[in-house]
C-alpha cells in the first residue's frame, strides 16, 4: 500500500473525536450509491420498454411495407419479383379494410386484415402467436363458411370461440342501383392468436385474401409486406426497393412507420437519465463538503507533513485518493444494488401497467452493457472532479502559517 493511500484510509477513520466527519464520508458513500442505483434503474426500464415494444410492433406486423402507384398488379408476379432481391427473407399479399364485427352478443369496429395463409407466416408471427385454431384453417372450402382469424382481447368482448359464427359488416359493398350498398358476410372463428400488443390483440380479424378483396370489393391487394434477414437493415432495403423494382413502388420501413414512438421513448430516456444523475451530482456535492471540513480538521497534520518533507503533489494525492474511495465504495454499491433490483423487478415482473395504455401489461427492464458502463465511468468521474478544490487547498496550505498558533 503506497504511502498516500495509507494516510487517506487512516483519515477515513476518524477518531471518535472526529466521528462526524466519518459520519459524513459515510452519508456522502451512500448518496453516490443511491445515485448509481437509481440511474441504473431508471436507465434498464427506458430501455426494457422500447425494446419490448420494438420487439412486439415488429412481431406483430412486417418489417417493410410496399405500395405500388397505380395498384399492385399480380400478387404472385409481385411477391417472386421482392423475394429476388438481397436480405429480403419473405413477401406477402395484404389486403386492408375497416368493418364492424357482430357476434350474438355485442359488436366492435375492427380492422380487417386479408392473407394468404401460406406466406403469412413468413413475413409476421401470427401464425406461432395462435392460441387456439390454425391459420391454415383460413384456406376457403368449396360450400363452405369463411373463417376467420381474431385476436384474443377482440374474441373475449364479443364472447365467441373457437367454431362460432360472426357477421362482418364493411362499408365498402357491392354496387347497386342505389349506389354501393354496405358488404355483410357470415364468417365462422376459426382460430384466436395473442401477440401481446394491444392495438392488434384488440383490433384485429384475419380472413383470406380473396374472401377480403370480395367483402371490400377491391381487385387485388392494397399493399405487400416484406420480412428482411435483419431488422436493422430494414432502411437500406428499403430504400434499394424503388431502384431495384421500379421507380412507381414505395416502402416504408417499421422504424419510419414508428418514428413518433420511438423518438418519444428516447427523449424520455434522456429526460429522466439527465434528472435522475443529478443525485449523482448532489453526492459529490457531499464528497466537497466532507473533504473541506477534513481539510480543516487536519492542517495541523498537513502542516507536520509537509515539515517532514512532503511534497504538494503528495498532499493532493492523499485528499484525491480519499475522494476517489468514497466515490469508489459508493458507486460499487450502487452497481450491485442496482443489477440486484434489475433482476428482481424484471424476473418476478412485479411492476403491473395498464395494457390497453402502454401495449404491455408489466413493465420490463433491460440493462446494456454499454449503459451500465457509461453510468459506472461517470460516477467515478464526478467524484473525482469533485476532489480537485479540496486537494488542491490542502496541498497550497503553508506550514508555518499553519502551526504558529499550535
Amino acid at each position: 500500500m503506497s504511502f498516500e493511500l495509507f494516510v487517506a484510509l487512516r483519515y477515513l477513520r476518524a477518531r471518535r473525536k472526529q466521528a462526524f466527519i466519518s459520519v459524513i464520508s459515510l452519508i456522502s458513500g451512500i448518496g453516490v450509491a443511491v445515485g448509481v442505483m437509481a440511474l441504473l434503474v431508471t436507465l434498464a426500464l427506458m430501455t426494457g420498454l422500447q425494446g419490448e415494444l420494438r420487439d412486439r410492433i415488429i412481431g406483430s406486423s412486417a418489417h417493410i411495407y410496399v405500395l405500388k402507384q397505380g395498384g399492385l398488379g399480380d400478387p404472385v408476379q409481385e411477391v417472386a419479383k421482392l423475394r429476388k432481391l438481397p436480405r429480403i427473407e419473405g413477401a406477402a399479399p395484404v389486403v386492408i379494410g375497416q368493418g364492424i364485427v357482430r357476434s350474438a352478443g355485442a359488436s366492435e369496429f375492427l380492422t380487417l386484415k386479408g392473407i394468404d395463409p401460406a406466406l403469412e407466416g413468413t413475413v409476421t408471427n401470427v401464425a406461432r402467436a395462435m392460441v387456439a385454431g390454425t391459420l391454415a384453417a383460413l384456406t376457403p372450402a368449396p360450400a363452405s363458411t369463411a373463417g376467420i382469424v381474431l385476436g384474443k382481447e377482440l374474441a373475449q368482448k364479443l364472447g365467441v370461440a373457437v367454431g362460432d359464427t360472426i357477421d362482418v359488416l364493411t362499408p365498402e359493398g357491392p354496387l347497386t342501383p342505389f349506389g354501393i350498398s354496405p358488404g355483410t358476410r357470415m364468417f365462422v372463428v376459426v382460430g384466436i392468436f395473442s401477440l401481446g400488443l394491444y392495438e392488434y390483440d384488440y383490433g384485429y380479424g384475419l380472413v383470406n385474401i380473396e374472401v377480403a378483396q370480395s367483402l371490400l370489393n377491391k381487385t387485388g391487394p392494397d399493399l405487400i409486406e416484406v420480412r428482411v434477414d435483419e431488422l436493422f437493415h430494414a432502411q437500406q432495403v428499403a430504400e434499394a426497393i424503388p431502384s431495384a423494382i421500379g421507380s412507381d413502388y414505395i416502402a416504408e420501413d417499421w422504424a419510419n412507420q414508428n418514428k413518433s414512438l420511438f423518438q418519444a421513448l428516447w427523449l424520455e430516456k434522456m429526460a429522466m437519465s439527465i434528472t435522475i444523475g443529478l443525485i449523482v451530482m448532489v453526492a459529490a456535492l457531499n464528497i466537497i463538503a466532507t473533504m473541506i471540513l477534513l481539510v480543516l480538521e487536519k492542517t495541523r497534520d498537513i502542516a507536520i507533513l509537509k515539515t517532514m518533507g512532503s511534497s504538494a503533489a503528495v498532499i493532493r494525492r492523499i485528499f484525491v485518493l480519499q475522494g476517489l474511495v468514497i466515490g469508489l465504495v459508493g458507486t460499487a454499491v450502487g452497481a450491485i444494488g442496482g443489477r440486484a433490483l434489475i433482476y428482481v423487478l424484471d424476473r418476478f415482473q412485479l411492476i403491473h401497467i395498464s395494457f390497453d395504455v402502454y401495449q404491455i401489461s408489466y413493465v420490463p427492464f433491460r440493462l446494456q452493457e454499454f449503459d451500465f458502463l457509461i453510468v459506472i465511468v461517470a460516477a467515478v468521474l464526478i467524484c473525482f472532479l469533485a476532489t480537485i478544490y479540496p486537494s488542491r487547498q490542502a496541498s497550497r496550505l503553508d506550514p508555518a502559517q499553519a502551526l504558529r498558533y499550535q
